[in-house]
């Protein structure tokens, strides 16, 4: 088939063992701590889900240089739990997620312009540009379920420049993997391909120029970039 012009090529992610994954969406989490909701000035008896979106584009793979973005003093990181799906539907039970919909989970990085976030919450203005510009998913290989096993707890830490700045357990978030993959099943048909970043702990704050950033996840590849 021709095209007015070539079509952009497709998105990927290493994967342990296996062919490299094509990304098609990312869903992200919001507020799926109880520290984190607290910090951001939210309570969490009324916490209610919900989510927004970055383009597949917005992958930056492992080890490297993240350019600090325009339009921003006030660059956060957040480590997350990435789920990868390779499979999808709609209405998707939750007890059939861990064992059917998994293809496997990787440590990302919500990468935010904070400031933007907070002017556009005042306003009452969508997060789309505090959230979903260039590079603003950073993201380690994928590990298979096949290896990893399912993953429910462990350690979910963020450290600058060797410092921890984020600190917790994944056992701890509010909506667990397989609610989360059933709320957004109800919404939308979910399809192969698809991430979902699962939310970060409370510890947020600023990066700079020439920081270095470590996101881990207990038993995953570490995630390492560089701001540069």
């Amino acid at each position: 088939m021709n095209y007015a012009f070539p079509p952009t090529s497709i998105v990927t992610l290493d994967a342990m063992s296996s062919n490299p994954f094509p990304v098609r969406r990312i869903f992200c989490m919001g507020q799926n701590y109880a520290a984190h909701v607290q910090e951001m000035g939210g309570t969490v008896s009324a916490h209610e889900p919900f989510f927004f979106m970055k383009p597949a584009g917005a992958v930056l793979h492992n080890n490297s240089i993240f350019p600090y973005p325009s339009n921003t003093a006030d660059l956060q990181p957040e480590v997350e739990l990435v789920v990868a799906l390779h499979k999808g539907g709609k209405n998707i039970p939750a007890d059939k997620v861990n064992y059917d919909y998994i293809f496997g989970y990787a440590v990302g990085l919500d990468m935010t312009k904070r400031d933007l976030q907070r002017a556009a919450r005042e306003k009452g203005h969508p997060w789309d540009m505090a959230k979903a510009f260039d590079h603003s998913a950073p993201c380690s290989a994928i590990t298979p379920e096949f290896y990893s096993g399912t993953l429910s707890s462990g350690k979910i830490e963020l450290k600058v420049n060797g410092e921890i700045r984020q600190s917790g357990d994944i056992g701890d978030m509010i909506l667990k993997i397989p609610q989360m993959v059933n709320w957004l099943s109800n919404q939308i048909e979910l399809f192969p391909g698809d991430l979902i970043f699962t939310g970060t702990p409370a510890g947020i704050g600023p990066v700079i120029k020439g920081d270095v950033i470590e996101a881990t996840v207990s038993g995953l590849e570490p995630l390492i970039i560089t701001i540069g």
